[in-house]
């Protein structure tokens, strides 16, 4: 009995969506692929680390910028002054200091010697005023045709001025016995003015350095996004300016876990960009991120307690370009990809 037309259609129809459907898993066995993934980058926050009216402004949106360049001049003038009346102040306390350090080594000379001098004028004096003293004595016991009044009061005389004399020069040796004191104060004060000169020294630094702030400078090779200010602005300190969008892009790739079973770094992976449908990049993974990206997030899904509902978690996979895309291309971060990870050989 012969088939009808409409069944050998409908056969053949069958036959061609079975071949169809085993050409198809033929094909894409051995990849993985995902739509959740997106074009990323390193991403610099412009902002100022000193306030100030914008003097000099030099970028402008989407502009590309390399390392080092200034990007925007703050008003210099009161940070000049700054620098200035912090210089003024150190080498102050640098003249200071350096005169204090001259003292303290003059005192740690001259206080011992003089303590000495003293010690010696005072053995000198007790031995004067011993021998004026034995010789008033023994005049005393001379009779009066043995030695004349005007003898006896001049040994009177000359042991009161040797008395007179050793009095004073246990007064000076107690003065110069405050050597020690005289030293450590004088050692006191050279460590004081040495701090103060550390204090400027940190002071003219700082103001050298907020000197130097008032020129903001780009951190990479970028391109100028989302730019927020205009010359004359004025400015305050972590104030987001805008970005400074780097130019090595690669993937984050939001893979469900169950797609990293035959996933290893290293392997091969064709990228579909949304924008441009026609081009067709090669890359390789990178690095698979040790844990999901609700586990990071700002607020972790909790599965200890009420009910729990099973969900298939993904995971982020950097995927980097075996060669960066052409910089004509305007291309950054966000851009939507669909990266195919090929692994066949696993």
């Amino acid at each position: 009995m012969s088939l009808s037309s409409s069944k050998i259609t409908l056969l053949s129809t069958v036959v061609i969506v079975v071949l169809a459907i085993t050409a198809y898993v033929w094909l894409e066995r051995g990849q993985e692929s995902t739509d959740d993934a997106a074009l990323n980058s390193h991403t610099v926050t412009l902002s100022p680390k000193v306030p100030g009216y914008v003097k000099v402004l030099n970028i402008n949106d989407n502009q590309r910028v390399k390392a080092g360049e200034v990007l925007l001049e703050i008003d210099p003038t009161d940070y000049l002054i700054r620098r200035d009346k912090a210089r003024a102040a150190y080498e102050a306390a640098k003249a200071a200091a350096s005169a204090s350090h001259s003292n303290m080594e003059t005192t740690n000379i001259s206080a011992p010697s003089n303590r000495d001098a003293a010690q010696a004028q005072v053995e000198s004096a007790t031995a004067n005023w011993e021998k004026a003293k034995h010789d008033l004595h023994r005049m005393q016991k001379l009779s009066n045709e043995a030695r004349s009044q005007e003898q006896l009061d001049l040994a009177i005389a000359t042991e009161k001025a040797t008395q007179s004399s050793l009095v004073d020069a246990r007064a000076k040796l107690r003065t110069a016995e405050t050597a020690p004191k005289a030293m450590a104060a004088a050692r006191a004060l050279s460590e004081q003015l040495n701090a103060q000169l550390n204090q400027a020294k940190a002071d003219l630094a700082q103001a050298d350095n907020d000197l130097a702030n008032t020129k903001l400078l780009a951190a990479i090779d970028g391109i100028i996004t989302n730019r927020g200010v205009e010359q004359g602005n004025y400015i305050q300190v972590g104030q987001q300016l805008g970005a400074l969008v780097g130019t090595e892009i690669w993937i984050t790739a939001n893979y469900k876990e169950t797609q990293l079973e035959h996933i290893r770094i290293g392997q091969s992976v064709t990228v579909k960009i949304d924008a441009f449908p026609e081009l067709s990049l090669k890359a390789k993974v990178d690095s698979i991120q040790a844990g999901t990206g609700a586990y990071f997030s700002a607020f972790p899904p909790q599965n200890a307690t009420g009910n729990f509902v099973k969900i298939v978690q993904r995971v982020p996979v950097k995927i980097v370009f075996d060669t960066q895309p052409d910089k004509a291309l305007p291309l950054g971060p966000g851009m939507s990809v669909i990266p195919t990870v090929n692994t066949v050989k696993h």
